[in-house]
């Protein structure tokens, strides 16, 4: 049985649960993934399956050679279940493993904000608005000390590139799964943009 599955975020909509209760859900697109590649301890120093999901288009001569025989496909991920014994080159993995009430580990890259400032980056408050300060609203303020340690020390919060960066959220609830169009309804919101790629991996039930 899968651990993990490669899948690609819809959008959002919401669903009513048996009990009335109005639920907002995200919609991936998961699978069907491809066994590419079986590592094991001892030739790779560690189990794991290597999935590949999506079409590929072009294939340069590694890529061609690496997934030569098996479905050619965009995406390559890593996942490592509990035994590999039972993962062919080949073999075809889909939403089926995952059932109503299961939690997934969702991980994605976040929406990239650009070059932002500190009050957008990390909540400050900005300057006062009065006596004379009127270019100072949304400065960071001092970041320096006196002559000791007369640096700036790293992790300083200061503007900076906000966003794009690998989020990943544990204990998702599975709302619902339909296996016939490879789809996956998860309780709530997931990082990443619309058509933005998803790792999900099974870690629980309710």
């Amino acid at each position: 049985m899968a651990q993990g599955i490669i899948g690609k975020k819809v959008g959002m909509t919401q669903v009513f649960l048996d009990s009335g209760e109005a639920v907002a859900v995200t919609a991936i697109e998961a699978g069907p993934c491809f066994v590419i590649q079986v590592k094991d301890e001892s030739k790779d120093g560690y189990n794991a399956i290597q999935l590949g999901f999506g079409k590929a288009n072009h294939l340069n001569s590694p890529q061609s050679g690496h997934l030569k025989g098996i479905e050619k496909v965009h995406y390559l991920h890593e996942f490592k279940p509990n035994d590999i014994s039972s993962y062919q080159p080949g073999q075809r993995i889909d939403v089926g493993f995952l059932k109503k009430g299961d939690l997934v580990s969702v991980s994605g890259f976040s929406k990239g904000k650009g070059f932002a400032g500190v009050v957008k980056r990390h909540h400050f408050a900005g300057g006062p608005k009065t006596h004379g300060q009127s270019d100072r609203h949304r400065a960071p303020g001092s970041i320096g000390a006196t002559t000791f340690p007369g640096r700036v020390f790293k992790g300083k919060r200061m503007a900076g590139h906000m966003g794009a960066k690998k989020v990943t959220l544990p204990n998702v609830k599975v709302i619902e799964v339909d296996s016939t169009h490879n789809l996956l309804l998860l309780k709530g919101a997931v990082p990443g943009a619309n058509k933005g790629l998803l790792f999900i991996e099974k870690v629980g039930r309710l």
